[in-house]
């Protein structure tokens, strides 16, 4: 966390904060949290001034520690959004320890929902549920003692995303230490009705068994000495086949002990990387799921598409969240982690489709006041009439 002195933030240099009064009414729901122990009344920092200040550091790059923040708490402007008064250091600190972040995931649920869905082919109505989900370390300094990763020199959490792929959001969020696991996170949160497309290192038979049970499907690369009993062969069509689909079977996936898990067969969808090893053999994916019905040449589309969530990752802490951490202990990351993803859903309602860096720094030229509103506006235009133009 840095708190090293920075540039004076001026008043000049703070506006737009009409496009965050959308989410205020939201952040508002938060004002209990924390309150309990304050018998006498005192407090007079509450957790939706703490989150609207987060949002505020996410969309103007020159709040780039917690000092920078506590200096523009000082501002009428900032006291005026937030709905508070200067802020210390000590009251700020607090603050981590003592706001709820399950609050905040259900406000990043409310706003995932107002997304809306996106313009696809009649063909792909299969994978509108299609959710990627991964897991990504964020690094840690030492002295976090509960970030357990590598050793006592080597600190990390961990945010599990679930990703919805098409329109391009993320749904849903936990931040554990960096050692966590993926497979567990994924058992704890899993929801019904949607296609969940995994990595390898999600293949666990008895995890895509609770995937059927909790009234979900799956498709998940497993590896490539993965055994099965075959049940049926199914022809490969001309279109799985231009989609590098090389093979199509109904199975029991498992050997005899690891068929306890598995109570019903499923499909292997074996496809082409379009690449060879270094022995010049070319390389394959074997992609096992629940989905007996989907044409192969999707199945095939939907584990690649696993890669936006990957993007998502880079976007998050290459652009959005490239700046230095605020807040040390677990909830205060995890806080910071949803407000971010706040700050992303919003970016995505207001643009009408997945956000660009090109657009956010947009919207941070305007927030430090270098764009003017008709600037602004101009940007959005274009970009609703690029996503008219390919509907």
């Amino acid at each position: 966390m840095s708190s090293s002195a920075s540039t004076p933030v001026a008043v000049q240099d703070l506006q737009g904060f009409k496009y965050l009064n959308d989410v205020l009414p939201l952040l508002r729901r938060l004002r209990p949290c924390g309150t309990a122990s304050d018998r006498a009344g005192n407090r007079k920092f509450f957790a939706d001034h703490y989150a609207a200040l987060l949002l505020l550091y996410f969309f103007n790059p020159l709040l780039t520690s917690r000092n920078a923040l506590l200096q523009a708490s000082q501002l009428t402007k900032v006291q005026a959004f937030c709905g508070g008064r200067p802020i210390s250091a000590g009251s700020f600190s607090e603050a981590q320890h003592l706001f709820d972040p399950t609050l905040l995931e259900e406000l990043v649920t409310e706003l995932a929902a107002r997304v809306p869905d996106a313009k696809i082919p009649a063909d792909w109505d299969c994978l509108k549920t299609l959710t990627a989900v991964d897991g990504s370390l964020l690094p840690a300094l030492p002295r976090m003692v509960w970030a357990l990763w590598k050793d006592d020199s080597h600190k990390a959490a961990k945010m599990h995303v679930h990703f919805e792929v098409l329109r391009g959001i993320p749904v849903r969020t936990t931040v554990t230490t960096g050692n966590d696991s993926e497979r567990q996170q994924l058992r704890q949160t899993l929801q019904a009705g949607r296609l969940y497309v995994i990595d390898r290192g999600y293949a666990e038979y008895q995890l895509f068994q609770d995937i059927v049970e909790g009234g979900s499907q799956f498709i998940g690369r497993i590896r490539d000495n993965a055994v099965w009993e075959i049940v049926e062969e199914r022809p490969v069509g001309v279109g799985a086949s231009a989609a590098g689909v090389r093979g199509d079977r109904l199975v029991w996936l498992g050997c005899d002990k690891s068929k306890e898990a598995l109570r019903q067969p499923v499909r292997v969808v074996e496809v082409s990387t379009g690449k060879r090893d270094s022995r010049g053999v070319p390389e394959m994916l074997l992609l096992a799921t629940s989905c007996l019905e989907m044409a192969a040449e999707l199945i095939a589309l939907a584990y690649k598409f696993r890669w936006e969530e990957e993007l998502f990752f880079r976007w998050f802490k290459c652009v959005l969240g490239r700046r230095h951490m605020v807040s040390e202990s677990r909830d205060g990351l995890t806080v910071q982690v949803y407000v971010a993803l706040i700050a992303n859903l919003l970016l995505t309602l207001w643009a009408g489709k997945k956000p660009t860096k090109r657009t956010f720094e947009m919207f941070c030229l305007f927030f430090m006041g270098w764009a003017t509103e008709a600037e602004l506006q101009k940007h959005l235009k274009r970009l609703k009439d690029q996503v008219g133009d390919s509907s």
